[in-house]
């Protein structure tokens, strides 16, 4: 097997992990999949405005394409409540919601959407999802567990909340509809989470804890109703089409028309998939090719454009779901869209016995795995920036769209990364005379330094954007040392500096020199060090105080401390001290 083949059939990658015992995950984990995507398919293309089967139709060729040439083991595609947002914001001043040419219209945009995605991972464009840090991913996924319990408040309460509430709107609503809960829809959910849970603790290996719950809640729901007590709403009746062939639009003028919203649903999509493919990767220990991930989505969509589906993307829901109930493949999503087919074909009568409170005490079930309290808790002990960015995204992620929360972690990651790199640490220093090739240690305390030499080690890069630090703090330690006529910067903690750098270093000599103070360097690394040769900077800091190893530094700048001063110290800094004096005459003491 070639890697060329495998770049284009990257299936062929995992296939040695295909086994029957993962096969029988799988199946059981897509049938639940399945199951799951019947009332939200239908939910979602009615908010994108479309027929309610295309919802379905996008969880079927779109799923098995994403999943066969993504990177993920356990993302899920299909209709999703953003995109379907999107679709409908973007092609309802177009064209009627629901009529032909609004269908045409958004078949379009799919494949516009999936041309640009698949071209942008040919690009191997997926390294800008780098910028997506651990931290914004945990506050992400703990942020969108919360938006899944509340998107599904009316289904377990059986409240009416309007469509497009967001969180805190949610919240609100059910605080004033604390009277109005029904209690037998509530029962009805409550006995799904309890027997779910059972299931898990007593039967995980005998039956899938999801379909038992399923099962049981709507058994429970069946025989209310049988009893004349209570009528459990359910997601009814479903067509039993396959997905059928269908044709965008190639007219340029439209293609030009759609073309902004494909460009905001590219954008959305690939966020979308990527992080929760982080997400999942998270908890199982792989290893995700963005770029890969990125063609794959892109495959995705224009197959979707030519199977009656809309823009697709990662679904939280279906994904957190389809490793919580233990797939082991990315077969699990092949195996999800095969029982979608046999279930809209064969049982789909069925699907009147399901209710919504099941599905919803599922989905919380599904949310609460996501929650990940532990790893948000070592964030918050480790680093009050990243505790920062964790608690930025999770708030957006609330209160935003979720492709705004995703770009509110970037930016916030990014601005604590420049706040760190623009303050490099430079620490007073003093060499181990214990080590023959005299390793700095910290020296916090001014009175254990040599009064005639100051030594500063500096630890990141030197670029545009620190110097005003690094300049800040070599005044302050020069004023706060007035007797000490040398000093000496360790670079061996530079790892780059830009022209704005190595300037810097040259004005900062002469400034030196302008206060009676000569400046050396020493353990320029290699590439630093060709920097500020190659740009003759070198020359005009001085060459003959640029040093390579920090004995010789030391030994001749120890040769050019004044003699009397040094005749008085008793600290013996260095190892010379206690040898001779800076002229080389024998200490007598």
């Amino acid at each position: 097997m070639t890697s060329r083949l495998v770049r284009f059939l990257p299936f062929l990658a995992w296939r040695h992990k295909i086994t029957a015992a993962t096969l029988g995950a799988d199946a059981q984990a897509g049938l639940v999949g399945a199951l799951v995507v019947l009332p939200q398919g239908v939910a979602y293309a009615t908010l994108a405005g479309l027929p309610p089967q295309h919802g379905l139709y996008c969880a079927m060729v779109p799923a098995i394409v994403a999943a066969l040439w993504g990177s993920s083991w356990h993302l899920i595609s299909g209709p999703t409540n953003a995109l379907s947002l999107v679709v409908f914001a973007t092609v309802a001043p177009l064209a009627t919601p629901g009529s032909a040419d609004y269908v045409t219209l958004v078949l379009t945009l799919c494949l516009l959407v999936g041309a640009v995605q698949f071209a942008m991972g040919l690009a191997r464009l997926g390294t800008l999802v780098d910028f997506i840090s651990h931290t914004v991913i945990v506050g992400f996924t703990a942020g969108a567990a919360l938006l899944i319990v509340a998107a599904q408040f009316h289904n377990f309460f059986g409240i009416s909340i309007p469509q497009g509430t967001g969180f805190f709107g949610s919240l609100h609503v059910l605080a004033r509809s604390i009277g109005k809960i029904d209690p037998w829809i509530t029962s009805t959910g409550a006995i799904t989470i309890a027997v779910a849970l059972a299931s898990q603790r007593w039967l995980p290996r005998i039956l899938p804890p999801m379909i038992v719950a399923m099962v049981a809640g709507s058994v429970f729901a069946w025989i209310l109703g049988q009893a004349g007590i209570a009528r459990v709403p359910t997601i009814g009746d479903l067509g039993s089409d396959l997905p059928p062939l269908s044709l965008p639009s190639f007219d340029p003028d439209t293609w030009a028309r759609l073309a902004p919203a494909a460009l905001a649903l590219t954008v959305l999509g690939l966020t979308e998939a990527v992080s929760i493919a982080r997400a999942m990767a998270l908890k199982t220990g792989q290893r995700i090719d963005g770029s890969q991930e990125f063609i794959g989505q892109g495959l995705s969509n224009l197959a979707g454009a030519f199977f009656s589906a809309y823009p697709s993307s990662g679904s939280f829901n279906r994904s957190g779901l389809n490793l919580q109930a233990g797939a082991q493949t990315p077969m699990a999503a092949v195996a999800s869209a095969i029982a979608l087919v046999l279930v809209v074909v064969v049982v789909a009568p069925l699907a009147r016995f399901l209710p919504y409170a099941v599905m919803a005490a599922l989905l919380f079930i599904v949310a609460f795995g996501l929650f990940d309290l532990a790893e948000m808790r070592r964030i918050v002990r480790t680093s009050r920036s990243e505790t920062l960015v964790l608690a930025v995204t999770f708030v957006a992620t609330l209160a935003t769209p979720l492709e705004y929360a995703i770009l509110f972690g970037v930016m916030a990651s990014l601005l604590v990364y420049l706040n760190r790199t623009t303050q490099p640490n430079v620490t007073p220093v003093l060499p181990d005379p214990s080590t023959p090739l005299r390793r700095f240690d910290a020296a916090p305390d001014p009175a254990r330094r040599c009064p005639q030499l100051e030594i500063l080690r500096l630890d990141g890069s030197l670029f545009f954007g620190a110097i005003e630090h690094v300049r800040d703090e070599i005044e302050t330690a020069r004023a706060a040392r007035p007797g000490a006529k040398h000093m000496l910067l360790v670079g061996s903690g530079v790892n780059f500096i830009d022209v704005a750098g190595c300037e810097f270093l040259v004005h900062e000599a002469a400034a030196s020199r302008e206060a009676g103070v000569t400046l050396y360097a020493t353990g320029l690394k290699a590439p630093v060090r060709d920097a500020l040769e190659h740009g003759g900077f070198l020359e005009s800091f001085g060459s003959e105080r640029v040093f390579d190893a920090k004995a010789d530094a030391i030994r001749l700048v120890y040769a050019r401390l004044d003699v009397p001063t040094c005749r008085e110290c008793r600290l013996r800094v260095f190892t010379e001290c206690a040898v001779r004096l800076p002229d080389g005459t024998p200490r007598a003491d």
